[in-house]
């Protein structure tokens, strides 16, 4: 793997130290894809609200329990050890990652290979620490128009023109520099994550394969692959291709494709993500083309893209009836919409698992064009992208990526502040990343985590419940309580038995079990969300770290009646270990760090301190930044930017008693 080494200096402080508020400065040139939000008092949907999707305050009405007939809120589950009928394949423990649009990569990444965003380190490090890695994708509908460039006049890493922005049907093209592949690269020295790129599709007379060949020798083993066309059925409708374009002619451009690849020595074995399909085609009917039959070398995951719904007519005014997001609310507070989306792909992850091929959900979120307002931002979001998660681990999918946006989104895990506001702890976390960490522990690092729908409650679909097994035995149980009462009246109390009764097995319940939960006030919250009693922040407010004190509930057990009787609050999700195992294999492991940025940009002065101390300690004035290393080749006679091969050198330095720092230097 060739890889161009920066200087690249990251501080690592233990969670035990205060944050501080740091000023990192933005460099010239890079402003505010979209606006910032006004103030607001009012926050229901009924309120005036013309700022931007992503710091939306306002909120609905949470649904009232059903009462005619009521929910039952007591029963049982009874888990049996041995070979269980329709259990899952076996699962890694980073089953949920992320897709970030690339058109946006440059806010969420970095500037820079040198200038690395330290919330996105820190948000990806929260997840390593439970599931031991992260996969993301780099990709999306901006990926079909992209082309690489050496450089850009004002130094950036990617431009966008935005003259299409706000027609669904079109997508401004992108020009960007081997930059991103750098800082995905240097991403990876730090945490551990793996990833997905795309070719671009608008041309395939033309093809653009710069990506291929840089992504190639710059991610090395780091990459997984790339994506052969994005929702290639929606290719028509969209207007990027001629009315008889069909499966059969999407066949024929990947045949294009690999043998254009093999004519410019890349390589081909197991590099290829497709097809993509929304669902205009029947990934059957693409399948049925042979493409498995003529490509199965090339092919190294099989893919689909799904939303459960889109709010497209109210995000681009396109004529059609819009969607409210009041009515919308329902539809993900029941686990009827996760196992409706899974279900139409039974079929073809029982083909993946014959022909020995991953299936992927490579792209998903609450909703397409944007998502719904006060629902893809709000609580219930976590709750459903959570139970969604666990039924498409149950269908045998072996991954799903949840989709990050710009500003424009409600649904995305996580949000950069506008460019023109950046500092330290100023990202937004949203719903959706709860539900990738609390993902993370359901199934933890063993890569043997097996998942069931137990159909609990007799199928209730507002308290769905699911097992976890490893090797034949129970592990954890993932409880779900859709319903908004704050009450306490619609509380689930859940009794647990492990064999004894009827099974035929022994009693095995424990004497006691650990529980974390998932909670917030309602469905329809937006802050105060919390996992195990932590929370990441509102908005503009979190550095990616988690806040507050650990909160793990320890449940005695009833030996006698050999019955563990858990409480899943209204709403709430509740994560239960049944032996000290599977607690072991969720905990986060290792000691807790954080990173931040020592990077010289443009002076913005956000902090509370002096901004002449900053400028020696974690940041310098704009005119001083040709002093610095660049990332650019030639650009400073002092840069470290010649292509090296290397590995990443740790220097541990102590900065006192009680904390330390280690300092990450790339040569």
């Amino acid at each position: 793997m060739t890889r161009r080494w920066q200087t690249l200096t990251l501080v690592v402080l233990p969670l035990i130290l205060n944050a501080m508020a740091i000023t990192r400065y933005v460099p010239e040139g890079q402003e505010a894809l979209f606006g910032l939000r006004p103030s607001s008092t009012d926050t229901s949907l009924t309120a005036s609200y013309t700022g931007t999707a992503a710091y939306d305050p306002r909120t609905l009405t949470p649904p009232v329990p059903p009462t005619d007939p009521p929910v039952n809120t007591q029963f049982a589950v009874q888990l049996v050890s041995g070979d269980i009928p329709d259990l899952s394949i076996r699962h890694h423990g980073a089953f949920l990652g992320f897709s970030i649009e690339f058109s946006v990569s440059n806010h969420v990444l970095g500037r820079n290979g040198s200038t690395l965003s330290v919330p996105f380190l820190n948000l990806l490090a929260n997840l390593q620490r439970r599931s031991g890695r992260i996969t993301v994708r780099v990709g999306g509908n901006s990926q079909e128009t992209a082309m690489m460039v050496p450089s850009l006049a004002d130094g950036g890493t990617l431009e966008k023109d935005k003259a299409g922005l706000y027609n669904p049907t079109q997508t401004p093209p992108l020009v960007y520099t081997p930059e991103i592949l750098y800082m995905m690269s240097n991403i990876s020295t730090l945490v551990n994550v793996d990833w997905y790129l795309g070719v671009p599709f608008n041309d395939t007379t033309n093809w653009r394969l710069d990506i291929v060949q840089r992504g190639q020798q710059i991610l090395g083993n780091r990459l997984l692959g790339f994506q052969a066309g994005n929702e290639p059925d929606l290719y028509v409708s969209h207007g990027r291709r001629n009315a008889d374009y069909g499966s059969l002619s999407y066949k024929g451009e990947i045949a294009s494709l690999l043998n254009t690849m093999r004519a410019q020595g890349l390589k081909t074995q197991n590099q290829l993500i497709t097809p993509s399909v929304n669902g205009k085609w029947p990934i059957e009917e693409v399948i049925q083309t042979g493409i498995l039959d003529e490509f199965r070398d090339e092919i190294g995951v099989l893919s689909v893209e799904k939303y459960p719904s889109d709010n497209c007519a109210a995000a681009f005014k396109t004529g059609a009836e819009v969607r409210q997001p009041q009515e919308m609310l329902p539809t993900y507070l029941t686990h009827a919409t996760g196992v409706r989306i899974t279900q139409q792909y039974l079929n073809a992850t029982r083909f993946a698992q014959e022909v020995g091929k991953p299936f992927m959900m490579f792209e998903t979120n609450s909703a397409s064009c944007g998502g719904f307002p006060g629902v893809s931002d709000a609580f219930a979001a976590a709750l459903w992208g959570l139970d969604y998660g666990l039924m498409m681990a149950h269908s045998n999918f072996t991954g799903a990526l949840f989709h990050v946006g710009g500003q424009n989104v409600y649904y995305s895990p996580f949000t950069p502040p506008p460019s023109n506001q950046t500092a330290y702890r100023q990202w937004s976390v949203g719903p959706i990343y709860y539900t990738v960490l609390a993902m993370s522990e359901i199934m933890g690092r063993s890569n043997r985590s097996q998942v069931i729908d137990l159909g609990v409650n007799n199928g209730e679909q507002s308290t769905p419940g699911y097992a976890i097994y490893e090797n034949g035995t129970p592990m954890r149980l993932a409880l779900f309580n859709y319903l908004d009462d704050s009450s306490g009246a619609h509380d689930l109390r859940v009794s647990i038995s492990i064999g004894g009764g009827e099974t035929g097995q022994a009693a095995s319940t424990p004497p006691s079990v650990r529980v974390k939960y998932l909670l917030a006030e309602h469905v329809t919250s937006k802050v105060n969300i919390t996992w195990a009693g932590q929370t990441l922040g509102t908005n503009f407010k979190s550095d990616g770290r988690l806040r507050g004190e650990e909160s793990i509930v320890n449940v005695p057990c009833d030996t006698t009646s050999n019955t563990c009787t858990v409480t899943v609050p209204a709403p709430g999700f509740a994560l239960v270990f049944l032996n000290d195992k599977a607690f072991e294999d969720s905990t986060p492991s290792g000691n807790t760090l954080t990173f931040a940025t020592t990077a010289r940009t443009k002076t913005v002065n956000t902090a509370t301190i002096d901004p002449k101390a900053l400028e020696t300690s974690n940041g310098h004035k704009g005119k001083d930044r040709v002093k610095m290393q660049s990332t650019s080749k030639g650009s400073s006679p002092n840069g470290a930017s010649r292509l090296k091969e290397g590995l990443a050198q740790v220097v541990m330095t102590g900065l006192g008693v009680g904390f330390g720092a280690a300092l990450f230097t790339l040569l």
